[in-house]
């Protein structure tokens, strides 16, 4: 297992071509999950935990890891199901998401698959708003479950979505020329798109949201039909990049070869870290890179773009 991650940094020439890699692994049951590769920074057979007073009851405790204190989330108890027992023989996937780093509980790490992410399926209709999903996949004719991370944190930790007072009175663009257009979100986690869109209500525009790359696309293609120019309608797109069906990434690249979309602002907005997402931005021909989740940053950012 110490080397399963050793190539992780040599993979990122699969991001920009809607491909992705997900390391498989199992909670309590035979069920498999997936989490992106690239979220993931180490995998470790569980270290000693220790525990804090009056911790969460889904933080299993703290793990020291090279010189850094970890929370440890029990990943089965996060979802609804049971504790994993028998730590010593359990592993820690320590993984950064939105500016943090966490490590994830599993009762037992698999392999790593290279897939499309039009592989990557939105969940069942009928799963409801309690279900921690926010894709699914078939491996070896078994589904397999892509957890959403980012509603898990946000249970435990809630984050801040309103903007700062101070930023609060220089936002509202409601009395801007500009203010008949709408603000375009993208993103296939419920709660994400809950946190972006609370966080830009400060400017006083109108909100329009799709729960993939690949709906966005289609929307903003028939918008840009009923206008002629899809800026005509549509001021800025925050865009996440992991998303089922169509990545962030291809969606940007496919807005920017569109003649009637190209001139469309781009804001790509994730919980995914490391340098190569720089220089993926710069690829597709994004205007800007948000790292989630800061609403002050988010909002100034649309702000600007709006305006250009």
């Amino acid at each position: 297992m110490s080397g399963i991650l050793d190539s992780v940094n040599q993979r990122t020439q699969i991001v920009g071509q809607n491909r992705l890699e997900l390391l498989l692994f199992r909670l309590n049951r035979r069920q498999r999950f997936g989490i992106n590769v690239f979220k993931v920074r180490e995998v470790l057979q569980c270290p000693q935990l220790t525990s804090i007073p009056r911790q969460n009851p889904l933080i299993r405790g703290v793990a020291h890891v090279r010189g850094q204190t970890i929370s440890v989330i029990d990943l089965s108890m996060a979802t609804g199901g049971k504790k994993i027992e028998n730590i010593a023989n359990a592993f820690i996937i320590i993984a950064e998401y939105n500016r943090s780093v966490q490590g994830f509980l599993v009762g037992s790490v698999e392999r790593i698959i290279n897939t499309n992410w039009d592989a990557i399926m939105p969940p069942p209709q009928g799963t409801g708003k309690a279900s921690y999903l926010t894709a699914v996949t078939e491996v070896d004719g078994e589904l397999i479950e892509i957890l959403d991370v980012e509603k898990i944190l946000n249970e435990i930790s809630p984050l801040k979505t309103e903007v700062s007072e101070d930023l609060a009175a220089n936002l509202n663009m409601s009395e801007s020329p500009a203010n008949d257009k709408i603000i375009f979100i993208a993103d296939d986690s419920s709660v994400a798109r809950s946190q972006v869109k609370k966080a830009l209500t400060a400017l006083g525009l109108k909100i329009e949201m799709a729960k993939n790359g690949l709906e966005a696309l289609n929307r903003l293609k028939q918008i840009a039909a009923e206008t002629g120019d899809v800026t005509d309608k549509v001021g800025v797109l925050v865009s996440d990049i992991e998303m089922p069906e169509m990545d962030g990434y291809t969606l940007t690249a496919e807005i920017k070869h569109t003649p009637e979309l190209s001139k469309l602002k781009v804001v790509l907005h994730t919980s995914l870290s490391g340098v190569f997402n720089q220089a993926m931005v710069q690829k597709v021909g994004a205007d800007d890179f948000i790292a989630k989740f800061h609403p002050d940053e988010l909002a100034s950012a649309v702000q600007k773009w709006f305006n250009k």
